[in-house]
């Protein structure tokens, strides 16, 4: 199946909705900081991260919340460029599209809130990963998806020069 290039910017659109929509739903249900304890290794949080991954650089004084918005900004404009590239394609720019719509929802928080919105915290005991949200997780499912695909080509393009 082969898709084009509306519908894999549509698909960014729909992490762009379900991300915000999540976010919207716990900043509705929780006030920050709060925990609701939903299995022994899961708990719904209200956390804002003004920094990046594992709260990089979330200590300093507001400049990262512009550097981070021009920062995905860059980088959906690069994904976007690969994404009209390779529209026939599935794995690629289904990497792409998550990329691109996690990148989009948590830029969304940057300009309304200043900070992320994280709410999902798995932990086992007191030790636990720090809290995320949807658009995380569709950036990390579609950088996999992306190494994923990276590799297919490296191998496939070894195995043509074997044939040459």
């Amino acid at each position: 199946m082969k898709l084009r290039l509306g519908n894999w910017i549509g698909l960014s659109a729909i992490v762009v909705l379900a991300d915000q929509w999540t976010k919207h739903l716990v900043r509705g249900a929780l006030r920050n900081g709060e925990v609701i304890r939903v299995t022994d290794f899961f708990d719904l949080v209200l956390a804002f991260n003004p920094g990046a991954a594992f709260s990089f650089l979330a200590d300093q004084g507001g400049w990262q919340r512009w550097f981070f918005v021009a920062l995905a900004a860059g980088i959906c404009g690069w994904l976007l460029r690969l994404l009209a590239r390779h529209q026939h394609e599935l794995l690629q720019p289904l990497a792409f599209s998550l990329i691109i719509g996690g990148a989009i929802g948590n830029v969304i928080d940057r300009f309304v809130f200043g900070a992320v919105v994280d709410f999902l915290y798995f932990h086992i005991g007191r030790y636990g990963w720090p809290a995320f949200n949807v658009a995380d997780s569709a950036i990390s499912v579609g950088v996999v998806l992306m190494i994923i695909a990276q590799l297919r080509e490296h191998r496939h393009s070894a195995a043509q020069e074997k044939l040459s």
